[in-house]
């Protein structure tokens, strides 16, 4: 088993344990409104405004450099598909949960000076957003008629989603990491579950 694999079948439950939150059920459902949304698209700003910071810093690291992808960056989708649904003064209505200021901090302890940290939560959320991403496209338009503005996040032009995640997999696979090395990976990409899980736990008592 390659370790990009073995990465898989060992968050298999972290990765379910997020899909299954109440927030994600009522989104999914047609159950919130547009503020509703726009309050899971405010708290992945936060969570990208500093990964992405984290990758301008890692962008030249011979490790995690080649993570680095121009064409992943979500910030400006985000920016404009909160213009689109709480409009132009965005900024002054939004603000990190709790959970999301905690997960922040994490990026901010491992992500702008270890590798394979950076690499952890890289992984985690774009790999995670690019493979759901469709989804989540189909079910904005279904079920809130969202259809390009609002819902940009989940568009990645110029990737072909099953070529990159090829590729990304082969970057993992011959990472340069000891046996130790890709445990602490595996452990920080366990955490970047259970941080992404509890920011939306947070959403789903506040929309409840």
């Amino acid at each position: 088993m390659g370790f990009a694999s073995r990465v898989r079948e060992v968050t298999r439950s972290d990765h379910a344990a997020a899909q299954a939150m109440t927030y994600f059920d009522a989104l999914l459902s047609g159950s919130l409104d547009r503020a509703g949304y726009a309050a899971l698209t405010a708290q992945l700003f936060f969570v990208y405004e500093t990964l992405e910071e984290a990758a301008t810093e890692m962008r030249a690291d011979p490790i995690a450099g080649p993570f680095v992808a121009d064409e992943l960056a979500r910030l400006p989708a985000l920016v404009a598909d909160l213009t689109h649904l709480i409009g132009p003064d965005w900024p002054a209505h939004v603000a990190a949960s709790t959970a999301t200021s905690e997960y922040r901090a994490r990026l901010r302890e491992v992500a702008f000076t270890w590798p394979a940290g950076f690499v952890a939560h890289h992984y985690t959320r774009y790999l995670g957003d690019l493979s759901g991403g469709q989804i989540m496209r189909r079910a904005l338009l279904r079920e809130y008629g969202l259809d390009g503005p609002g819902t940009r996040f989940y568009e990645f032009p110029g990737i072909e989603p099953r070529a990159f995640k090829q590729h990304y997999r082969h970057l993992l696979d011959t990472a340069p990491w000891d046996a130790v090395e890709q445990d602490r990976f595996l452990d920080e990409v366990s955490l970047a579950y259970r941080l992404n899980t509890a920011m939306l736990d947070d959403l789903g008592k506040v929309v409840a």
